[in-house]
């Protein structure tokens, strides 16, 4: 771990990783079955399927009733498709665990990758913060901040 964590402070982060320091939360290993769009995945979860929603950041629309799809919404739902569906990941829920939706809320990790952080970081999402769901806050703002000065993602596109 010390070793992977220093190989990517030297050859610069491909993406973000969990901090050491980082308390720990409740979580859960789930099964993604698909990709519902770019921030909301379905998965199998205690043998159960349950929609969960990346806490934090929000990307454009593609499947929103009665709202045509936004820019660089396919864009964002194809990358995190390709990146979590049929793999496991690790649920780390928020303080609330469920939107009005009924969905579950969650930062999402596949391995070391924090997907929630990744989607910021290409410009695949705008940050989200909804309080008391704000742990990762600044990190998203600061990713959001560095993607739209590099005209990554929708910040170039939209």
């Amino acid at each position: 771990m010390v070793l992977l964590v220093l190989a990517a402070a030297f050859l610069g982060r491909p993406w973000e990783h969990v901090r050491l320091g980082d308390p720990p939360s409740p979580s859960a290993t789930a099964y993604v079955v698909r990709a519902v769009d770019g921030d909301t995945i379905e998965v199998r979860l205690d043998g159960r399927r349950e929609d969960v929603r990346y806490i934090g950041v929000d990307t454009p629309e593609t499947v929103k009733p009665d709202t045509p799809v936004q820019c660089f919404g396919p864009q964002a739902h194809r990358f995190n498709s390709r990146l979590v569906t049929h793999r496991r990941v690790r649920l780390v829920f928020g303080e609330e665990r469920r939107d009005v939706y009924g969905r579950l809320l969650a930062y999402v990790y596949l391995g070391l990758r924090f997907v929630n952080a990744e989607l910021a970081r290409r410009g695949f999402a705008r940050t989200l913060t909804i309080p008391p769901n704000d742990r990762f806050a600044r990190r998203f703002e600061r990713l959001q901040t560095a993607a739209a000065r590099a005209g990554s993602g929708l910040w170039g596109a939209c």
